[in-house]
């Protein structure tokens, strides 16, 4: 609870939080209503300008550096408080924290990858091609930091604080938070393929990650295990309908079957979040009577 009071040292006013929320909440559901009749080939081509996908990656990116920059500066400017109270509610950002979970998610998804290639590669072809690898290792390491910035700083700080400062409550604060995390990925060309369905997998990943933001009281393993997740989705394998189109090392080349494939995302949430949830907890002693409070 206390990463939710850190709210509680700026201005709260009512018409603060809402024009903020309702600013970037909107921004967001703009692109569903936008995407909602479009099949995944005709949401890609409007993500891919240009057909070069190292381009059309640092485009897609760039887009959060805008909307990163206009959230903090009006974060400041209406609440009056540092992206430090944001981010943690220890004395200052513990990065150790992050670059450990960073890690983790690369090992275990690695070890993860390895395994179901060497179950069935039937699907899976190699396309690694050096120059491009290594441009696109560059993108990824320099900007994908803006974007699951923007989305964790979002989601997982600022509705999580104000929802629960303003409701007393921490479920309350996870679960609405998730949702609008969960829906804020609807327009994504995988939500076309599969399904809204799909939402069960997204809004699943956003109390994962606002669970561990809770219990660990800061957002530096959240950050970390976001651009770990993202890198390692942009770098290790691609396919036709990923909203990351990129020279990954390996595509799938297999045919879209949104049944199955929305059944390995949601056993792929069961299985591996209680491992990282066991792992980290582990690590950092937590006090899970956290969740039990109203």
């Amino acid at each position: 609870m206390e990463f939710i009071l850190q709210a509680l040292k700026g201005k709260n006013h009512w018409w603060r939080t809402l024009i903020i929320t309702v600013l970037f909440i909107g921004t967001m559901g703009s692109s569903y209503f936008l995407a909602k009749d479009l099949s995944a080939e005709d949401i890609q081509r409007m993500m891919s300008p240009t057909g070069i996908k190292n381009v059309d990656l640092i485009l897609q990116l760039l887009q959060f550096g805008f909307l990163l920059g206009l959230f903090f500066a009006l974060f400041y400017l209406l609440h009056r408080r540092s992206i430090i109270t944001l981010t943690t509610a220890r004395p200052k950002i513990d990065f150790k924290r992050f670059f450990f979970v960073t890690f983790l998610v690369i090992i275990l998804q690695t070890v993860f990858f390895v395994i179901t290639y060497w179950i069935d590669s039937s699907h899976i072809a190699w396309n690694f091609d050096s120059m491009k690898f290594f441009i696109l290792l560059v993108i990824c390491v320099l900007l994908l930091p803006i974007q699951i910035g923007f989305e964790e700083y979002f989601f997982r700080g600022y509705l999580m604080q104000q929802i629960g400062v303003k409701t007393k409550s921490v479920w309350v604060s996870l679960i609405i938070s998730s949702v609008f995390f969960g829906l804020a990925h609807s327009a994504n060309p995988e939500v076309a393929e599969i399904g809204f369905k799909l939402m069960v997998f997204y809004i699943g990943t956003g109390l994962f990650l606002a669970v561990i933001t809770l219990l660990d009281d800061g957002l530096e393993l959240p950050l970390g295990f976001h651009f770990a997740n993202n890198l390692m989705s942009a770098i290790l394998v691609t396919s036709d309908f990923a909203v990351l189109q990129t020279d990954a090392m390996f595509v799938y080349t297999g045919e879209a079957d949104s049944e199955s494939m929305f059944s390995e995302a949601v056993i792929s949430m069961l299985v591996t979040y209680p491992i990282f949830l066991y792992i980290l907890s582990k690590k950092y002693n937590w006090n899970w009577s956290k969740l039990l409070r109203p």
